[in-house]
């Protein structure tokens, strides 16, 4: 069975209590003002600067170790690398698809350069 929304005719799924296209209520006695509608032009525009800017942070702090331990004999240093997840495991949980996107990507920049990290560290 289908619900069909008196406001817009979306048809939506026999479980749902709104509508998914417009949010207006499928069931009497809920109001309008209990749902959060998000559609795709809701959610803000990209900061681009701030995403240059959060690249350089995660590869600074995940490539940090890396570059130091190559220059320095018995440091530990490497271990430093492992803030370079902070950056990136912010923007995966995101809502926005894009920032998630980028949270993905500098993920695997902050692995390969933690892994480089720990192996120079471990074969000096």
């Amino acid at each position: 069975m289908v619900r069909k929304c008196e406001n817009c005719g979306f048809e939506n799924q026999d479980d749902y209590d709104f509508c998914a296209k417009c949010g207006n209520p499928l069931v009497e006695g809920l109001k309008r003002s209990q749902v959060y509608v998000y559609r795709a032009n809701d959610l803000p525009q990209l900061n681009n600067k701030a995403v240059i800017i959060s690249y350089i942070i995660t590869i600074f702090l995940s490539w940090s170790g890396f570059i130091i331990s190559l220059f320095t004999k018995n440091t530990s240093f490497g271990t430093f690398a492992f803030f370079g997840f902070f950056m990136p495991f912010y923007l995966v949980q995101s809502k926005h698809l894009k920032l998630r996107r980028h949270g993905i990507i500098q993920l695997v920049i902050s692995l390969v350069g933690v892994a480089l990290s720990f192996y120079v560290m471990l074969h000096k």
